[in-house]
């Protein structure tokens, strides 16, 4: 089965083909961080306007990488939701008319499902029912969630965010240090050189039972607020003052704090009965020192650590294509007329 996937949710354009769930045959991807990088964040209004210039490309060059021609494909597929909705309806409108001039089923993919499933991809990734159940830590720009999979379709989502995701805080603090957008791939670069017990920072604590959480164990939930107001009052208090080894001490502080909330709440969920495996996806399990840190989590867990393949981390198509073909989860809607969700949850498919 060859899938062309759509993927528009936020600020990258990609396409992708991939076989039966697997076989990753093309995966074209145009980032817009040149874009928004001036304005510090993604501008929804902006990121609509590049996919809809850039998207005819992207799937065109998916298509032809991939060797095949417009017949050989069996289905297409798009992320539905969550995502900008100004972005989402840009891929479901080219996805749904290309699947109504191809006379192909059309097929909704729940995006947060899709980078859970990344981890999968290729030949070489592991095989599904060797490793339920696992906990997944669902760490990007948007999201920040611990989810308990028994399978395709089969999630519990144990712990999220209160408010800031991860890749938020990394964003927010690079800027606080005016060292530029996205916050991420350049804390982690210049905290390399620091030390990451020069400042202690914050990292959310446990919180405490609230109606907000709905019913979900506080010691699982997230909180990255309380961080970046920590970082601004010590900016305040010691101005960096061009100091390159000062910058480099309070990257490497204020990640180690990002880290260490992540990894501190991926060990507790993980003495949830028969699980055997973590898998970390989206971007921020780009970092390295939080590689470093979930591979000593799992290590003392005495489970298997499935992290994606750093092409697989950032939104991309492949994962939206690879989905669609492995048997679709909770999502294989094939409808033509169905909406995006721009709020859509990992359950909003279940049945």
């Amino acid at each position: 089965m060859n899938v062309l996937g759509i993927e528009t949710s936020c600020d990258e354009t990609a396409a992708a083909v991939v076989v039966s769930g697997r076989k990753v045959l093309s995966s074209c991807i145009f980032s817009q961080v040149a874009l928004h990088g001036p304005y510090g964040g993604v501008v929804p209004e902006i990121a609509s306007r590049s996919h809809v210039q850039t998207l005819p490309r992207m799937i065109d060059q998916a298509v032809s990488e991939a060797g095949l021609d417009w017949d050989g494909l069996d289905a297409v597929a798009a992320t539905f939701g969550p995502g900008l909705a100004s972005s989402l309806l840009v891929g479901v409108g080219a996805a749904r008319g290309l699947a109504q001039r191809l006379s192909l089923p059309l097929i909704a993919i729940n995006h947060i499902e899709a980078h859970i499933y990344s981890v999968f991809l290729d030949d070489d990734g592991p095989e599904l029912a060797d490793v339920l159940p696992f906990i997944a830590l669902v760490v990007s720009g948007g999201h920040t969630m611990l989810v308990r999979v028994e399978g395709l379709g089969q999630y519990s989502v144990l712990g999220r965010t209160v408010d800031d995701a991860a890749g938020e805080a990394f964003d927010k603090g690079a800027n606080l240090m005016n060292m530029g957008y996205p916050g991420g791939p350049i804390i982690d670069r210049t905290a390399k050189t620091g030390n990451r017990n020069a400042i202690r920072f914050p990292r959310g604590g446990r919180l405490k039972a609230s109606p907000m959480l709905g019913g979900m164990d506080p010691a699982l939930c997230f909180s990255f607020s309380g961080l970046k107001t920590a970082l601004l009052y010590h900016l305040r208090d010691n101005p960096l003052d061009g100091s390159e080894s000062a910058l480099a001490d309070v990257t490497a502080s204020y990640q180690e704090a990002i880290v260490g909330s992540l990894a501190q709440r991926c060990r507790i969920a993980l003495q949830e009965d028969g699980v055997h495996a973590l898998a970390a996806v989206g971007g921020v399990s780009l970092n390295g020192r939080l590689r470093e840190r979930l591979a000593e989590v799992a290590d003392r867990a005495g489970v298997r650590l499935m992290l994606s393949k750093p092409r697989y981390c950032a939104d991309n198509a492949a994962m939206i294509a690879g989905l669609a073909g492995a048997g679709q989860g909770i999502t294989g809607r094939s409808d033509l007329a169905m909406d995006i969700d721009p709020n859509m949850r990992l359950q909003d498919f279940a049945d």
